[in-house]
């Protein structure tokens, strides 16, 4: 089982389902967050492993949204510690890693739909670790992944979203709507102000 690798659906796919619940959902998050007064605030991601789950915290340390997540299995298990969230890639193609287990395994492109990787990653340790949506849904709350984080497509879309609204590169409504709906291009953002995430045992 590779991070994510058992989605069946290309990005355009993920985008007609996305379609309707997104634009709906990141609307009432970032709303939210706006009425919390933490729009400019300091923000910074926590990851459980034991718990299966990802919070998203202001300066205050309040949890303003909690996701379930699927982390690595204990042979391949997710790095802890500290880092910097700087790199995300809407409409991800999937690389294989230098590693065993992707031995004789190919490069996917965003559009194929074997492609593992669901709407965007989020990449905390380059090159081989971050967060990535999955149509494998029933992964996640369980360790399942080569390392990396799982996510619903719908959730890590919302997570990337708030990471760029508050790392100083946000973008419109029809940015995002064009993004998921009619690029099939990899898109890589790089945040002027780095997201801390915590990943803890």
């Amino acid at each position: 089982m590779t991070p994510g690798d058992c989605g069946r659906d290309g990005p355009l796919s993920v985008a007609r389902k996305l379609q309707k619940t997104l634009a709906m959902k990141t609307a009432t998050f970032v709303f939210a967050l706006l009425v919390a007064g933490t729009a400019n605030a300091q923000v910074h991601l926590d990851v459980t492993i034991g718990g299966k789950t990802l919070d998203v915290r202001d300066a205050t340390n309040k949890v303003l949204a909690s996701y379930q997540i699927s982390p690595g299995l204990p042979k391949h298990p997710t790095p802890t510690g500290n880092f910097a969230i700087r790199k995300i890639v809407w409409n991800p193609a999937w690389v294989p890693p230098k590693a065993g287990w992707a031995k004789g395994k190919k490069a996917t492109s965003p559009t194929d739909p074997k492609n593992p990787m669901k709407v965007v990653k989020i990449f905390f340790r380059e090159p081989d670790y971050y967060i990535h949506g999955t149509w494998d849904i029933n992964s996640l709350g369980k360790a399942e992944s080569h390392g990396c984080l799982r996510m619903d497509p719908e959730h890590v879309a919302e997570v990337a979203r708030f990471l760029m609204e508050h790392g100083g590169q946000p973008r419109d409504e029809n940015w995002f709507w064009r993004i998921i709906h009619f690029n099939s291009d990899e898109k890589s953002i790089y945040l002027k102000n780095p997201v801390p995430l915590e990943i803890q045992s």
